[in-house]
């Protein structure tokens, strides 16, 4: 076990036997990263019953994409691509329009706990701002903003995620936050 954690142990050693059919392992596998998964979907595409649905659809992808696995990256990273990728595409079912509600945005910070009431309604305004300005972003940036800024996803993370090179996740960002920039000066 050298180099690894118990939980990394865990985890490959449910993996192994996910990939070879077991249910219960990958029941096991669901219950510590259903949550990630579920976050992930809401965030993308902000409407909780949506993102439900995601949710059920990604993790039964993995579970069919499964014996295919590698292991080349974390099973984490893997099972956050494969959740992008089915947000995406029901996404484009749905026909939704890029705009929809992104309401965990607020959760960028903290709540502001303060004696002082206008700080806080400003806040409160400012995060209001910013979760319509992501709102507007069109779909491939809010997913890159979101991965990055709300996850702290690694460029590279990004790059692998969605099938993207590492310039390119970079170029995006760096799109993606000029237009917000943008967006919220005209607020």
């Amino acid at each position: 076990m050298e180099g690894r954690t118990v939980e990394q142990a865990r985890e490959e050693e449910l993996l192994a036997r996910a990939r070879s059919g077991d249910r219960a392992a990958f029941a096991a596998l669901v219950r510590e990263h259903g949550d990630m998964v579920y976050t992930l979907a809401r965030r993308l595409v902000g409407d909780p019953h949506l993102a439900a649905d995601i949710s059920q659809e990604a993790l039964i992808r993995a579970w069919k994409a499964l014996p295919g696995f590698r292991g080349d990256s974390q099973f984490s990273t893997w099972l956050h691509r494969i959740t992008v990728n089915t947000a995406w595409t029901q996404k484009k079912k749905a026909k939704r329009h890029a705009g929809s509600s992104l309401d965990e945005v607020g959760e960028l910070a903290a709540p502001f706990d303060s004696e002082h009431p206008e700080i806080a309604g400003e806040i409160a305004e400012l995060r209001t701002d910013l979760r319509r300005a992501l709102n507007a972003l069109p779909e491939g940036q809010r997913q890159i903003v979101v991965l990055k800024d709300i996850y702290g996803w690694s460029h590279a993370e990004i790059s692998e995620s969605l099938g993207i090179t590492v310039t390119a996740a970079k170029v995006r960002l760096h799109r993606a936050r000029s237009r917000l920039a943008r967006m919220l000066e005209d607020v």
